[in-house]
């Protein structure tokens, strides 16, 4: 499995593994793949800088990558007090009876709350996420959001650092392209997280025929396994992006206890939900009594990012710490219904490489 991209990047297999675990992303990286750590939930510059120490000390020398968010809609900027003054009563009066009905208990007395999950989503935040990563090794840096402001793919040029950009539309692949992006992720409507309206089979070849040879495109959403990967090269991209798979590896810790990872793996396919209620742009999320609870009657609009994600910040944090499967807030793609089990991720990998193989010798043979 080797195309373009990989002599680009220098790795030895165009599967890039979107995730916020150093441990996950590292493991892909020394697989043979891409492992992209997110950075949305490094508030602090310090912190970010550790970590991709500890990539930089655990990928074997291999190339890894880097995901930031940068909203282009205001209100982004300021301090988490600054925009709190934004937010309704009647939408904190909601959080808060919908977390005592649901059997959510406060974080202990010596948590602090704080704005964990909150500030990675600002511009300014993002934009220092950028100059913390180019102090470091990156091959790449990818923006959830669209494209990067100019000067940052600019100054990412500078660095040899190569960008990309996820894309919903046609429209929005062919604007990333002008803007200088180099790498476009077309990314379907069955992938977790901040994802569109239009489905992976219908998207990638919109995609690949609007961008033609500017720009590499990789393919995301609905991917799970070897047959699915050989599907997007067949459509025209040259590798995969993927996110949810990886949330069930074994690698994947981030405190958060297991209640996520046993709410996964009994999930099936059918059990997810786009809506606006994690950050305030459509996301897919995995379908639990937090988010049924926001689609019944008489619950209010989410607000718009990051308003939306400052107001659910400690509700998420008290999610996490109640370790409940039945009420956690989690981004998941459609994928879900094949995550059957927590395994290590060179398992998966080796998985992924082999069904391929298969998939093409299949093919051949029905020539």
């Amino acid at each position: 499995m080797r195309t373009p991209i990989c002599d680009q990047l220098g790795i030895a297999h165009p599967i890039f593994a979107f995730t916020p675990s150093e441990h996950v992303a590292a493991a892909v990286s020394r697989a043979g793949g891409l492992g992209v750590l997110g950075c949305v939930r490094f508030n602090e510059a310090e912190e970010l800088d550790a970590v991709l120490n500890w990539m930089d000390e655990n990928t074997d020398g291999k190339p890894y990558g880097v995901d930031v968010v940068m909203p282009a809609k205001i209100p982004t900027e300021g301090t988490v007090t600054d925009l709190g003054q934004y937010i309704p009563d009647g939408h904190r009066k909601f959080v808060d009876d919908t977390l005592r009905k649901l059997g959510v208990p406060p974080l202990p007395a010596d948590d602090d709350p704080g704005a964990a999950g909150v500030l990675g989503w600002l511009h300014s935040v993002a934009r220092a996420h950028v100059e913390v990563a180019l102090r470091h090794r990156p091959a790449l840096i990818a923006n959830a959001l669209g494209s990067p402001p100019k000067d940052v793919i600019d100054l990412a040029h500078e660095h040899d650092v190569v960008v990309a950009a996820l894309a919903g539309k046609a429209k929005h692949a062919r604007s990333h392209v002008d803007n200088g992006v180099d790498i476009v992720i077309a990314q379907g409507t069955e992938a977790g997280g901040h994802t569109g309206e239009i489905a992976t089979m219908v998207l990638v070849p919109e995609i690949v025929d609007a961008v033609g040879t500017d720009a590499q495109v990789l393919a995301a959403g609905g991917i799970g396994s070897g047959r699915q990967i050989a599907a997007a090269l067949a459509l025209g991209a040259g590798g995969v992006w993927m996110g949810s798979y990886w949330l069930t590896t074994s690698e994947y810790r981030l405190g958060q206890g297991d209640a996520v990872q046993r709410a996964l793996v009994a999930a099936g396919s059918d059990q997810t939900v786009r809506a606006r209620v994690y950050s305030g742009k459509p996301a897919r999320l995995l379908k639990t009594k937090w988010t049924e609870a926001w689609a019944e009657a008489g619950a209010p609009d989410p607000l718009p990012m990051p308003l939306q994600n400052i107001l659910v910040a400690e509700a998420h944090q008290r999610i996490a710490a109640a370790n409940d499967p039945e009420v956690v807030a989690m981004p998941v793609g459609q994928i879900v219904g094949r995550m059957n089990a927590v395994r290590p991720v060179a398992e998966l990998f080796d998985e992924l490489l082999a069904e391929f193989d298969e998939t093409l010798q299949r093919l051949d043979k029905s020539r």
